[in-house]
């Protein structure tokens, strides 16, 4: 009688251990960053179409450093792969005292440039190394169990940015009617406060940073198992002309692509949408808590279910879900569309290492480069959230709260995933 294949062998269980640690470092850079949109939107008196610049800047730098990264780790290794995008990570991240100093908007978003190089090397490594830990037929189940991690490393980011960040800026305080006080302030006031609030925003960026020097260190003297990965003539060219003739990778890489776009758009614009409901960012970023603990719970049940259920048709259902859910999120005006919005997080839980999953089924050697594309379509993140900040910044749609209306974008996302889902399922 032939035994099923274990998700992770006893021989892979350390590096298996190392490298899902990574998966809950760059989920806590991913999600004290999403809340910082609102905050710099008040703290340096600008749009919510340029405050979030900072996703562009943010989920740029995964476009920008994918396939670099993927080459590099191709011709070199997954340890020297990770290594380097731990420095860059901690660079970025150190970055944010200067920019502080200097209280120039523009240089923040430079430092968020340069530690997302860092973790486009994270993620084009870690994905790929996870998936060729074991059996291939348990690859999807053991990405999904490494990538639940990553929400406990959100969940850190964004509680620290509720409990650290926003509720000690001085730039959100309000009056008796609920009114932000400091637009109306005299501009010497505004920069005392203005200093003190970037200082507050920097300080875990740079504990962020000497945690993954940290890390660096560790796994610099760890022996890693080498993977027969390396080759120093990576046809680049040819690789990426092969992967474009799979029509399930092709697609795999516009539905990822869709889907980060609708996850950062979720997460980054619910203290918009509560704040519209008279609720202060500090609070409302309790709720962006509460989103994280729902998609955590939901990826592990998922995983769970993958057992039983084909995951391509997880993911179809739960593509149908998240169309609902915002459904209620656009036409429901009050706390009922908020619970709708924090439900969102449920359906979204196993999407993207289950599409990143069927996307690289049986690509053998090219998984390297095929997890570039992947990570590139991050660029999502980068694309859509200033298009939805602009929407929000009309006011009013239709007699609609912009914030409601603006949510038609993450239901357009879903309905591309729930598209990638069934194309997949009848292949």
């Amino acid at each position: 009688m032939k035994t099923s294949p274990k998700v992770v062998e006893k021989k892979y269980l350390l590096p298996f251990i190392i490298i899902t640690s990574l998966f809950a470092l760059w989920g806590f850079a991913n999600d004290i960053t999403n809340p910082m949109v609102a905050a710099f939107k008040t703290v340096m008196e600008i749009s919510n179409a340029k405050a979030a610049l900072i996703q562009f800047a943010f989920y740029g730098g995964y476009a920008t450093m994918a396939l670099p990264a993927a080459i590099f780790v191709k011709r070199f290794s997954y340890k020297k792969g990770i290594l380097l995008g731990l420095i860059l990570y901690a660079i970025g991240a150190l970055m944010f005292y200067p920019a502080a100093k200097y209280e120039v908007f523009g240089f923040f978003l430079i430092s968020l440039y340069v530690l997302t190089f860092g973790l486009a090397f994270l993620e084009t490594t870690a994905n790929p190394y996870i998936i060729s830990m074991g059996d291939e037929e348990t690859s999807t189940r053991r990405l999904n169990l490494a990538q639940s991690f990553n929400p406990i490393g959100s969940l850190m980011g964004m509680f620290v940015a509720s409990n650290v960040i926003l509720v000690a800026l001085n730039s959100d305080k309000r009056d008796a009617a609920g009114s932000l006080i400091f637009p109306n302030l005299e501009p010497a006031q505004k920069a005392i406060i203005r200093t003190h609030d970037l200082a507050v925003i920097s300080n875990p960026y740079v504990m962020l940073g000497l945690v993954v020097i940290v890390m660096f260190v560790i796994i610099a003297l760890t022996k890693m198992p080498v993977r027969a990965n390396a080759n120093h003539e990576v046809k680049t060219l040819e690789i990426i002309g092969r992967l474009l003739k799979k029509p399930v990778y092709r697609e795999g890489v516009i539905a990822q692509m869709f889907y980060v776009a609708a996850q950062i758009m979720c997460w980054t614009f619910i203290i918009q949408y509560a704040e519209n409901l008279g609720i202060v960012k500090s609070t409302a970023q309790k709720y962006n808590i509460i989103a994280m603990a729902i998609f955590l719970s939901s990826r592990f049940i998922s995983t769970f279910l993958m057992k039983y259920i084909n995951s391509k048709k997880l993911l179809l259902f739960f593509a149908i879900g998240g169309m609902l859910t915002i459904t209620g999120t656009i036409f429901i005006q009050g706390m009922g569309g908020l619970y709708c919005l924090i439900a969102t997080s449920a359906f979204m839980s196993l999407m993207f290492p289950t599409i990143y999953g069927i996307a690289l089924y049986g690509i053998g050697d090219d998984a390297t480069i095929g997890a570039a594309g992947l990570v590139m379509a991050i660029v999502g993140g980068a694309l859509m959230p200033p298009l939805q900040g602009a929407i929000i910044d009309m006011g009013t749609i239709a007699g609609m709260p912009a914030v409601n209306a603006s949510f038609i974008l993450p239901f357009i996302c879903f309905v591309v995933v729930a598209i990638f889902a069934y194309r997949t399922i009848k292949k």
